[in-house]
């Protein structure tokens, strides 16, 4: 990213979170999935914080990281309790099936292998986190499956029997036209299709019209916390608002409910926020 798009993403994160510099790394980190050294260097500068401070706390902090990492973030704990009970041999079979090593990356960028100390939950060893969610008692015949749990989304839900999850149909709100595309259906019922630009790239983007699910289909892939502009098929124009994601704080892109309401989504990219207002 520019130093100029660095620096204003800093200024908003500094302002955001009262010049606490953790809570700043925190946001940076959670933007990029690592902290850019050119990004701590304009932290240091917005912040008017020495660059050896912001690198000390940056480096101090096992939850920070300097290198790119996954998609996926897997834990194993092989503090006391846990090495007693194999955990050694349960981050050996991970390194064995995901290719690398403990504070490795996979080539793909999907896993991120790490190992701590301790997690706190000692009694309920050994325990591995993947994702944020704690897996517990783990047995080595277990790490192929969590594997794939995290790689399909440990988050999903399923759209057929979630009570939450129901079917929306939405227009553009500049030319009222519809933004169903019924012959290329998602989760079963007609996709919602819209254009998108991020960066040099430009094509089409579907999104599942389930309110409350996130699957989507795309012309590009998108790295993760990168936003797109999202336009209307048909008139052409930029579908923008000015309503935050109560999630990661991005203008969200707003589209009428056939029938009456708008309902709002999140543009960038891995943040699952949306919004029903009927």
């Amino acid at each position: 990213m520019e130093a100029t798009k660095v620096s204003n993403l800093v200024v908003r994160f500094v302002k955001k979170n009262d010049n606490l510099l953790i809570a700043v790394l925190e946001d940076v980190q959670k933007y990029y999935n690592y902290l850019p050294e050119e990004t701590l260097r304009e932290v240091s500068k917005q912040m008017d914080v020495p660059l050896r401070d912001v690198f000390g706390v940056a480096t101090f902090y096992k939850a920070f990281s300097l290198k790119p990492r996954g998609k996926h973030i897997t834990t194993v704990c092989l503090g006391t309790a846990c090495h007693v009970r194999n955990s050694p041999a349960i981050a050996e079979e991970f390194e064995k099936q995901l290719g690398i090593k403990a504070g490795e990356t996979t080539r793909d960028n999907e896993f991120t292998l790490e190992t701590v100390n301790c997690l706190g939950a000692c009694a309920l060893g050994p325990i591995v986190v993947a994702d944020g969610k704690y897996f517990s008692s783990v047995k080595t015949k277990e790490v192929k499956s969590i594997i794939a749990k995290t790689q399909y989304g440990l988050e999903q839900v399923d759209v057929k029997k979630d009570n939450r999850i129901f079917p929306v149909n939405v227009n553009c709100p500049r030319c009222n036209h519809s933004l169903m595309d019924v012959e290329h259906p998602i989760d079963g019922c007609p996709s919602i299709k819209v254009t998108i630009s991020f960066g040099d790239n430009h094509g089409w983007f579907r999104l599942s019209s389930l309110y409350g699910s996130s699957n989507i289909e795309s012309e590009h892939e998108r790295p993760l916390g990168t936003k797109a502009n999202y336009f209307c098929p048909h008139c052409n124009s930029e579908l923008a608002g000015v309503t935050e994601c109560p999630e990661c704080g991005t203008e969200m892109v707003p589209m009428i409910i056939q029938g009456g309401g708008m309902v709002y989504v999140c543009p960038k990219r891995g943040c699952k926020g949306h919004i029903l207002d009927v």
